[in-house]
């Protein structure tokens, strides 16, 4: 399946995704590197087999080998990231936001390509993950770099449109019994 083949999977009831999809692909304020790199990370945070399986080599084959390892790196450490603070965050003894968090995330400091990048990717998997602290954390970092909010809206646009094709897809694989 192409990336043309995954956007006609998509049910007419989800035309609009399928729409917004295109949108995001094809008018983006991101650049390319940026652009991909979300698709990269967001598909792999969406959890989606088909959306990964098919959004992955055209990623590929738009990123560098370095941003594409970066594009996964954000992915996972987010996704440890993300479940730590928003837990942290949402339990009611707020002590919990004074102890050592003691989570390795060295690749923070040296990620391999533009910091703005990663910040850019570990935003996306934030939208994705829910998580309020990480998500003000990248935004802040994003804005003080110089990105206005219109490109810091566009990471959280793709990452919506990623995931909900994502959930449409599996939903309807299961529907269907082949999922």
């Amino acid at each position: 399946m192409s990336l043309d083949a995954l956007k006609s999977a998509i049910p007419d009831y989800a035309r609009d995704l399928r729409l917004n999809l295109d949108s995001v692909l094809g008018d983006s304020g991101l650049s390319g590197q940026q652009l991909w790199g979300t698709v990269l990370a967001t598909a792999i945070a969406s959890r989606s087999a088909v959306v990964l399986r098919e959004l992955a080599p055209e990623a590929g084959a738009r990123l560098s080998p370095e941003a594409y390892t970066a594009a996964k790196t954000a992915a996972a450490v987010m996704a440890m990231s993300n479940v730590f603070h928003r837990t942290r965050h949402l339990l009611s003894d707020h002590a919990y936001g004074n102890l050592r968090a003691g989570l390795r995330m060295n690749v923070l400091g040296d990620p391999g390509v533009d910091k703005v990048d990663f910040e850019v990717w570990s935003l996306a998997v934030s939208a994705i993950n829910a998580c309020g602290v990480c998500l003000d954390s990248h935004e802040q970092a994003l804005r003080k770099a110089g990105v206005d909010r219109e490109i810091v809206q566009e990471v959280f646009r793709v990452a919506a449109v990623i995931q909900a094709v994502g959930v449409t897809l599996d939903a309807e694989a299961v529907l269907r019994g082949t999922g």
